[in-house]
This record gives C-alpha cells, sequence and structure tokens, in this order.
C-alpha cells in the first residue's frame, strides 16, 4: 500500500508536471469563452432588464476600429482594434471601471474590404496572442503589452487569404500556437508560444485560410484540433500536425461561386460536428469515428446558415440566425440529434447577429440596429424577456459579446460598453 507521505510526493510532482506542461485550451480566455462554444459559465445572472436595458458601468470610444471582442483575464479588459491612422493594428487594455492601462500596436492591419480588426485575443497566463489582419502571429506580455516575439506568416508560412484577409482568433493551449495560413506551403502550423519558432507544419490542401478560428476538441481520449480551408473541414493531431481527415462534401445550394466563405467556429458534442456557414453552405452534422480518422454525414438543415454571428447549443438545441442577405435573417432553432427545424423566426425589423449563452439563457446581439436581447431558452418559440439597444459606436454590430463576473461586455467600432448583468 500507499503511504500518506508517498502520496503526498506523487501529488506534489503532479501538480509540477501540470505547471511546466502548459495549459489545456480551456483554461485560455478568448474567443467565444473558454471553450470557443459562446457557452460562459456565469450564474446568478438577472432574469428581467428595464426598458432602458441594465446599468451601464462604463463606456470607452478609444478602442479602435474592429470587430473582435474583449476578453477578460487577470484584472484587465483586452479589445483589439486599428490606430487613428488605420495603418496598424493595436490591442488595448483597460481596468475593469475602463481606465486604460495601455495601448500597443503590434502589426499592419487589413488594407482592402472591411479592414477593421477581426482577431480577438487570446489570454493565457501572462500571454496575450493576437494575427493581424495580414498575418502577423504575436505574442504580447499581458502585464505592460510589451512584444515578447512576432512571426511574419506571410513571409514564413505563405498565407493564401481572400478579400477579408486573416480573421482568426488564435488557439493555444500544450506551449502551443495554433495558426492557419493555408496556402500552397501548409494548411495550420504550431508555434511554440514562449519562442514563436515553428514547432509542426501540416501538408498543404492547396486551399485558401477560411475565416474561422480552429478549435480543439477531446474526442473519447483522443485529442484533436478542428480547422477550415475554403473548401476543407478536418482534423490534425495537436502533437505532430498529421492531417488526420478532411470532409468537403457540403452539397452547396445554390451555387453562387460564394460556397468558400467560411466564418464559424463548429460546435462538438459528444463525437458530433455541427457546422454551419451562410451563402451556398449552411448547416451540416458529422460524426467522427472511433478514433477519430474520418467523419460521417448524418444530416443537413437549409433554414440555418450563420453568417458571421456563431450558435451556440443550449439543452440539446442550436441556437442561431439564418443569412437571407448581407442586411437581413431570421432567428432558428434546431435540435442537436435530429437536425429539426424547431423555430425560425424574424425579428420584427430587426435582423440576424451573434449569439451567446449564459445560466440557461441566451443572449442575441441584432448586427444592424444593435438591440441586445435576453432569450428565455425555449425550443419552440423566439421568446425575447428583455431588450435594449447599444447606442454608442459606428458600423455594423459584428462583434460578439462577451460575459465576465456578471457584466456583459458589448463591443461596437471604437467603442465598448460594460453593463451590469448580475
Amino acid at each position: 500500500m500507499i503511504s500518506r507521505q508517498s502520496k503526498i510526493i506523487v501529488l506534489g510532482w503532479a501538480l509540477v508536471i501540470l505547471s511546466t506542461t502548459g495549459t489545456d485550451a480551456q483554461n485560455q480566455k478568448g474567443w467565444r469563452g473558454p471553450t470557443r462554444d459562446g457557452i460562459y459559465q456565469e450564474t446568478g445572472l438577472l432574469k428581467t432588464w428595464t426598458a432602458d436595458g441594465p446599468e451601464l458601468l462604463w463606456a470607452v470610444d478609444d478602442a479602435g476600429k474592429g470587430y473582435s471582442s474583449p476578453v477578460i483575464s487577470g484584472g484587465k479588459v483586452f479589445v483589439t482594434g486599428m490606430d487613428e491612422e488605420e495603418k496598424n493594428e493595436i490591442i488595448t487594455a483597460y481596468t475593469f471601471d475602463g481606465k486604460k492601462i495601455y495601448q500597443v500596436k503590434y502589426g499592419p492591419a487589413w488594407s482592402k474590404s472591411y479592414p477593421d480588426t477581426r482577431t480577438t485575443p487570446t489570454v493565457d497566463g501572462d500571454n496575450i496572442f493576437v494575427i493581424s489582419g495580414t498575418g502577423q502571429i504575436v505574442c504580447l506580455n499581458a502585464s505592460d503589452g510589451k512584444i515578447k516575439w512576432s512571426v511574419n506568416g506571410e513571409k514564413q508560412f505563405g498565407v493564401k487569404t481572400n478579400v477579408w484577409g486573416v480573421s482568426e482568433s488564435p488557439l493555444v493551449f500544450d506551449n502551443k500556437v495554433i495558426f492557419t495560413p493555408g496556402g500552397e506551403q501548409t494548411t495550420m502550423v504550431a508555434l511554440d508560444a514562449q519562442t514563436g519558432k515553428t514547432i509542426w507544419t501540416t501538408r498543404s490542401l492547396n486551399d485558401p485560410c477560411s475565416h474561422v478560428s480552429p478549435l480543439l476538441i477531446n474526442h473519447k481520449g483522443i485529442k484533436q484540433i478542428i480547422g477550415f480551408t475554403e473548401a476543407y473541414l478536418y482534423g490534425v493531431h495537436p502533437e505532430t500536425g498529421e492531417i488526420a481527415w478532411t470532409f468537403k462534401d457540403w452539397d452547396f445550394i445554390p451555387k453562387r461561386g460564394m460556397d468558400g466563405i467560411c466564418i464559424n467556429t463548429p460546435l462538438y458534442h459528444n463525437g458530433k460536428l455541427f457546422v454551419s456557414n451562410a451563402y451556398e453552405m449552411r448547416s451540416h452534422m458529422l460524426e467522427l469515428n472511433e478514433k477519430a480518422t474520418g467523419v460521417t454525414l448524418l444530416w443537413r438543415n437549409d433554414d440555418m446558415s450563420v453568417h458571421t454571428g456563431g450558435m451556440v447549443l443550449v439543452n440539446g438545441i442550436i441556437y442561431g440566425s439564418n443569412w437571407h442577405n448581407n442586411n437581413n435573417g431570421d432567428w432558428v432553432a434546431l435540435d442537436w440529434e435530429t437536425g429539426k427545424t424547431r423555430y425560425k423566426s424574424a425579428w420584427q425589423g430587426h435582423s440576424k447577429g451573434s449569439v451567446i449563452a449564459a445560466d440557461n439563457k441566451v443572449f442575441c446581439y441584432e448586427e444592424r440596429r444593435g438591440i441586445v436581447a435576453m432569450l428565455a431558452p425555449n425550443p419552440d418559440k423566439f421568446e425575447i424577456i428583455s431588450q435594449f439597444r447599444v447606442n454608442k459606436g459606428d458600423g455594423p454590430h459584428w462583434s460578439h459579446p462577451a460575459i465576465a463576473d456578471g457584466i456583459l461586455y458589448i463591443r461596437h467600432g471604437n467603442a465598448m460598453m460594460a453593463y451590469k448583468i448580475k
């Protein structure tokens, strides 16, 4: 039998090993919450809001133009944007009462269509990771904003993108930073989180990168990175960079030449991957085989075609919006197991948008007028409990909201706001 002292020694060594082998992706703070699925682990949130909405704690208007989301970590709020000349991307750190701590340039901004910054920072310990619209991968010190290392992804990996540039939020785990340049040289790469040196590169799928931020999953004990190019969904071994499987049989309808505009990070649950994008892709449910070496199409749904707003899974129901055109869309609920449409509802006078969830509530942020609504997670009805309008900032309301410690953070163009919802 193992003595009590031996158990303590073993536990101590286990803690040392855990502290030196890098964190899991679940511990990072970044794109759409800790698990990249739009779910925030909050409790005790307000059940209703007043007619004017929840209390506005503070607001700023100097974050720089961007579509990225704020990230809350280590007593700071981080957000990326563009500088006043709109030539460089910047990251700004604020205190919890909205006071600016620092603002740092980290790379050239995208100069073509929709240049506003898209990368949501990934914070892992005292490191911040961002990827510029031109493919600059950067690590900064969270305390003071000083750049630790920077890698030019275009020069080093031959980034191949379309007219909207790189729109990726970096995935960080096990001392690796994941970036998906696409193109002829490689598809996905892993960089050392401490130095920026290349750990591995995948083979090339000879396809441009999409706008999807990758996802780390654990399928029956097998870790795998899920990535997207314009045509392919694929799985990558996180230790070696080997591409385990690819899928591209989307059966687009109708074919209009826009079938490669993929934006949304897939959802993973119980061995299945849910994929939804606008234009010709619509929604597909895929099932991984036992060893995660291939996928099978289970069902397809044409009612949900998520444009830029993501989707959430709550109590077996997928919530999101669909695309009629770039200005309009309905709100949709699907059954995870069957793909059956539970509702498809117009939000009267409003459009499609982004969606997150917390405390058994669904939060929708409409992109045209900036209405934020709290829904009851009713699988059969688009049921609004409370709503209010964001009246600061300009441009489309494409930034996904974030929640931390009972505060709802909304970013709109140069502006960022903090609302008390607990």
